[in-house]
């Protein structure tokens, strides 16, 4: 189940669930997945602080609206893949979405098989970073895939970047900001990351113990 487009709702990844469970669909967006979500008891409310509203009209003096040429990477996404005792997995992933982004856009979060790709025969993988990047290849498909083929979940995750950073190489030669990240899960419980460039960051659980371990980045350009 997912959602996109959807407004007023403290927590879209509960609703995306309950697509996934009460509905005979995959992605309800905009209106139709606000009203979908007040149907299913979720209580709308006023969501942009004082500081979000502060920054944006800041951003709209200084930039004239003109989104091609101020937008920038700013959000905060998240994703999760777990494994029980009984080998079944599931994931999910949310975002605040890009800041200052063209009203309509949707970016990979929601988009199954970029923003996340989950097998119960295989495994899962999520990702963050450049959402147009990774919808362009369906990066957490490829992961999956490359899993379900015989590699590691790391090997697999690297095998995503690598073919990320053929297709925008030439972009990420010239935007220092650029950067798309993975992780994945097999059901066998190994873990792998991989990223474009250093910095990306992502935590392991197991057994009670909670492991925060910087990601092998493949982009040394």
């Amino acid at each position: 189940g997912a959602v996109g487009c959807l407004e007023r709702i403290k927590n879209p990844i509960s609703v995306a669930r309950k697509v996934m469970e009460n509905s005979k669909h995959v992605m309800l967006v905009g209106n139709g997945a606000y009203e979908f979500a007040v149907a299913q008891g979720f209580k709308p409310m006023d969501l942009l602080t004082d500081n979000a509203r502060k920054q944006w009209l800041k951003w709209k003096e200084s930039s004239g609206g003109n989104w091609i040429k101020e937008i920038q990477e700013n959000h905060d996404t998240v994703g999760i893949i777990a494994l029980d005792s009984k080998r079944r997995i599931s994931g999910g992933v949310s975002t605040s979405g890009l800041a200052w982004k063209i009203h309509g856009r949707v970016g990979d979060s929601p988009i199954i098989g970029a923003g996340l790709y989950v097998d119960g025969e295989v495994g899962g993988a999520a990702s963050t970073g450049v959402g147009e990047a990774n919808m362009r290849i369906v990066g957490s498909h490829i992961v999956v895939e490359a899993m379900r083929n015989g590699k590691s979940p790391q090997e697999a995750c690297e095998e995503a970047i690598q073919r990320a950073i053929k297709m925008h190489l030439r972009v990420i030669k010239k935007d220092s900001s650029f950067q798309l990240a993975y992780i994945a899960l097999n059901l066998n419980g190994e873990v792998g990351a991989a990223a474009i460039r250093p910095g990306f960051q992502y935590a392991v659980y197991k057994d009670g113990v909670n492991k925060l371990i910087n990601s092998k980045f493949l982009y040394t350009g």
